[in-house]
């Protein structure tokens, strides 16, 4: 990234604003959002990959111990005013992530080692069209649940081999388990499952010798920081909204990271 114009930093740096605006809003779709734009700038993957990667890392146990502290004071709250709110459960739904792993490892490490290659483009394009027809029943406010757990097997397995081959996985995983988490402990969540999933993929960048990028975080995490800041007043928002407007915002969010995602597959 040595060899940039200034206009070129500037516009890195106000995509990295948005990438942390859009993780923490949502929860998702910071990379999806936000690569698109990056390759417009400079069309290297693997530049900015890396960056991106560690931005979820040091984003996603933050969030999450954040997450957690408050809902423990949110409990000892409750406790003292003698009543018991769900957000006492706490802020993450441990049993079901621990599930949602075990089906998605063994496809997750097939994608990270290229164990198993099928067309990108093929693979992608299907797992953005599955998630538009979620994002639809979502905005339409009849959110689809399969209530079938071969099909909930079959989008995680997908997602995570996704996930596995690059970074964009996010939105079919997101679909399934915004009907099977509590809407309170799903950001949270989701947080948690991206930083084990990340981690594996750090690993295979680090068995490749790519370059991380590392002297780059000096100025693009304090970019990610100041769009983390305002997302996390877009999501206090979401969270105090009623259950059909959330699930209206999921819709139309997911609908979004879809559009751009078939745009930066097909068209650029």
């Amino acid at each position: 990234m040595e060899h940039l114009l200034w206009w070129q930093y500037a516009l890195i740096g106000a995509i990295f604003i948005w990438s942390g605006f859009v993780r923490s809003g949502l929860g998702f779709g910071g990379a999806v959002l936000a690569l698109p734009f990056l390759l417009l700038v400079k069309n290297d993957p693997l530049l900015f990959l890396p960056i991106i990667s560690i931005h979820l890392l040091v984003f996603s146990s933050w969030i999450a111990w954040q997450g957690s502290r408050a809902t423990k004071q949110q409990a000892k709250l409750a406790e003292e005013r003698g009543e018991a709110p769900q957000e006492a459960q706490g802020n993450i739904a441990w049993g079901y992530l621990k599930k949602a792993l075990g089906i998605m490892i063994v496809p997750k490490l097939i994608g990270v080692f290229g164990l198993l290659t099928l067309p990108g483009d093929i693979v992608t394009g299907v797992i953005f069209v599955i998630v538009a027809i979620f994002a639809v029943s979502y905005i339409l406010n009849k959110p689809f649940y399969t209530n079938n757990t071969f099909l909930d097997t079959i989008f995680l397995m997908l997602g995570g081999y996704v996930s596995g081959t690059s970074l964009i996985g996010a939105p079919l995983i997101v679909s399934v388990f915004a009907t099977k988490v509590p809407r309170h402990q799903l950001r949270d969540t989701l947080f948690v499952l991206w930083f084990i999933l990340v981690m594996i993929k750090m690993a295979s960048f680090l068995i490749a010798g790519i370059d991380l990028q590392l002297i780059h975080q000096l100025w693009l995490l304090p970019c990610a920081l100041i769009g983390h800041v305002f997302g996390q007043k877009l999501h206090n928002r979401i969270q105090k909204a009623e259950t059909p407007v959330f699930f209206k915002f999921v819709g139309w969010a997911l609908l979004t990271v879809c559009g751009f995602g078939l745009y930066s597959t097909f068209m650029l």
